[in-house]
Formats: C-alpha cells, sequence, structure tokens
C-alpha cells in the first residue's frame, strides 16, 4: 500500500503542537507555594518588629513586673527569690525580699517603657525596661541585687563584674544563684527565709545611741539597713505595729513622735 501524502504534514503539525505546550507550561509562573503532602505552607518569616509597651507597672519581685495585663520578665538579669535569703557575716537576710524593693524604689511610681525582646514559657513578656531612661536590668544587677542571666544573655556582664569585684549586694556573702534555687539546690532550706517574715518588710533598727528607728522599703536608707536580730532588732508587718512596739519612723525626728 502506498503512503498517504497527507501523514508527514500530520505528523509535524503534532510535533509542532506538542512544542507549544511543553513552551506554556514551562513559561507559566507557579499557582502557589510548593508544599509537602499533608503539610500546610509555612508564612516567609518577615521583618522582625519588637512589641513596645508603656505604663504604671506592679513589681512582683526583684525581676518581674507587670503593666496592666502583660507580665514582663527583665531582659538579661535573674534576682532572688521573694523567700530566698542570703548569708552575710554568717546570718541570714532576705535578699529576695531587698531585690524586689529595690526595683520597687527604681521605678518609684514611674512610667516604666518595655521594649519586647522574646516570650518566656510562662507567656510572660521578656523586655528590656528602662524608667527615665535608666536601664532597670543595669540598675539591678549593677548593685548585686541580681545577676546577669549569661544562659541567655550577655548585656549585663560589665555591671555583674562591677559588682562583684566591690562586693555589692549579694556578693557581699555566700547565696544561690536564683536558677539553682528553682531547681532544687540541695542546702536551699538553709538560705530559705521562715514564712512569717516574707511579708513583713519594715526594719526595725536599733542606733548606737539605742534609739529605736523603723525603715519601710521607702526609706533612703532600706539598703544600707542590716538587722540584729540577736541583739533585739527586728521585722514588721505594719507601721502601727513598729509603733506600738516602741520604735519611731524614720520620716519624723523624736520631738514630733
Amino acid at each position: 500500500m502506498r503512503p498517504s501524502p497527507l501523514l508527514p504534514a500530520a505528523v509535524a503539525i503534532a510535533v509542532l503542537l506538542l512544542a507549544a505546550v511543553l513552551f506554556v507550561t514551562r513559561e507559566q509562573p507557579p499557582s502557589g507555594p510548593a508544599t509537602s503532602p499533608g503539610k500546610s505552607p509555612s508564612p516567609r518569616p518577615g521583618p522582625e518588629r519588637s512589641i513596645t509597651i508603656s505604663g504604671r507597672a506592679l513589681v512582683t519581685d526583684g525581676d518581674t513586673i507587670r503593666i496592666e495585663s502583660t507580665r514582663v520578665r527583665i531582659h538579661g538579669i535573674d534576682a532572688p527569690e521573694s523567700d530566698q535569703g542570703c548569708l552575710r557575716q554568717g546570718k541570714l537576710w532576705p535578699c529576695g525580699l531587698e531585690a524586689e524593693n529595690a526595683m520597687r524604689r527604681l521605678i518609684g511610681g514611674r512610667e516604666v517603657n518595655c521594649v519586647q525582646v522574646d516570650w518566656d514559657k510562662y507567656d510572660r513578656m521578656v523586655a528590656k525596661c528602662s524608667v527615665g531612661g535608666s536601664d532597670l536590668g543595669a540598675a539591678m544587677v549593677s548593685t548585686g541585687l541580681a545577676l546577669a542571666y549569661r544562659a541567655y544573655a550577655q548585656d549585663y556582664v560589665p555591671q555583674e563584674d562591677h559588682a562583684r569585684a566591690e562586693r555589692l549586694g549579694m556578693w557581699n556573702g555566700e547565696f544561690v544563684p536564683p536558677w539553682d534555687w528553682r531547681h532544687g539546690y540541695p542546702n536551699r532550706e538553709t538560705f530559705r527565709i521562715p514564712p512569717p517574715r516574707r511579708n513583713c518588710r519594715i526594719k526595725g533598727n536599733i542606733s548606737r545611741s539605742g534609739e529605736k528607728i523603723y525603715h519601710t522599703p521607702q526609706s533612703p536608707w532600706y539598703d544600707a539597713t542590716r538587722l540584729d536580730e540577736a541583739g533585739g532588732e527586728r521585722w514588721f508587718c505594719s507601721e502601727k505595729e513598729a509603733r506600738a512596739a516602741g520604735w519611731r519612723s524614720y520620716r519624723n525626728p523624736p520631738s514630733l513622735q
């Protein structure tokens, strides 16, 4: 049988159509992001944007505050827990409460500005915070009432080195690093503040002349006042209790009592 003269033309047309289809398919952009079977597409990370919050703050402890409904963990520091004590010259002192009160005095009722760095596992904002331009984390570490949290940041290592060299705060004695305290330090009970004193933060001091003066956490001499309970000095839970026991306020001279 003689081949049809139309066959070569048909073959040529088919080849041209196939080439056109392949060209269009190759040039067509994908209709959506490629995904693995069974997985949703992951959004491409955009530029990082930190959250900034400002306002009056409530102090929870030496490294945690609350601004309205937002709990804020101060970035780069770790302060002793509220029930944690430290040893100085063999005597226990409430370094956790001292740290909490120091944070309260640094803020002083002023507006706190915080810039978010991260979020922790307790759903707290981790942030660098300042008051009047003063960095709260740096201030706490430089006084020795918080440690540089080196496992997470190196921001305040110079301040810690200074506090250690000057034997300030916790560095003027023995203490358990807060991260060890929280994880069940074997000897932690030696450093625990007895429960009745946890919320009794007024210091009843006896001067060299025998005068009894109490200091609230707002007192400018609060941090410098060390209690000798064996010598009759004591803690009070309220100013009324302190006055009833015969102590006068640091704010008032004897003539006004």
